[in-house]
């Protein structure tokens, strides 16, 4: 089966879970309100795009390309950046929820989380090097032997990270975020 070429295309209140994108590539595509929930987005590539107010959760992602896209205002509920193509993977999320999704072993230096949620979405073993954690809620999250280095978490709440288990070289952290640095010492720490 031939995949398509799509490029420069707005896609406006489709839902996708009944009627499936046809697969291939996008490239400058825009997907306002669009229903990906469940879809089986396996092989495809998408290309400086903007996903704005989608819901995406649970969609399969098995060696799907993502290129310097954009997530705003989405719902991203269970998804496994770990299975993605991992050749060129860089987005920004803005308002979006990822709760329980995975970034298991991906390199996504410089990433932008901006006011998202992020609970129990696994770290483990990402390489975050430069991102930016912007006012983004972080409870259950799993952070073990990932590079943080010169992350930003100075907005950022309720993390745990062992600096023991983690390279947090030049992080930035906010004194009310140190509790989630000493979590694991089992200590009170008082205002």
């Amino acid at each position: 089966m031939q995949e398509t070429y799509t490029q420069n295309k707005t896609f406006d209140k489709s839902t996708f879970s009944n009627n499936p994108l046809t697969k291939g590539e996008y490239e400058n595509c825009i997907f306002i309100n669009c229903n990906f929930e469940n879809s089986n987005l396996n092989g495809f590539k998408f290309i400086e795009c903007e996903f704005n107010g989608c819901n995406l959760s649970m969609a399969k992602l098995e060696k799907t390309t993502f290129q310097d896209i954009k997530f705003k205002d989405c719902k991203m509920l269970g998804l496994h950046f770990d299975s993605c193509n991992e050749f060129g993977l860089s987005f920004s999320v803005e308002n979006c929820q990822l709760n329980h999704s995975s970034f298991y072993k991906t390199k996504i230096k410089k990433t932008y989380f901006k006011d998202c949620q992020l609970l129990d979405v696994d770290f483990t073993e990402c390489n975050l090097n430069s991102s930016l954690f912007e006012n983004c809620i972080l409870t259950g999250a799993t952070f073990d032997y990932s590079n943080l280095e010169k992350v930003d978490f100075r907005t950022a709440a309720n993390y745990s990270i062992d600096p023991e288990n983690n390279k947090i070289r030049n992080a930035k952290f906010s004194i009310s975020g140190i509790p989630g640095l000493l979590d694991k010492y089992d200590i009170e720490i008082e205002k």
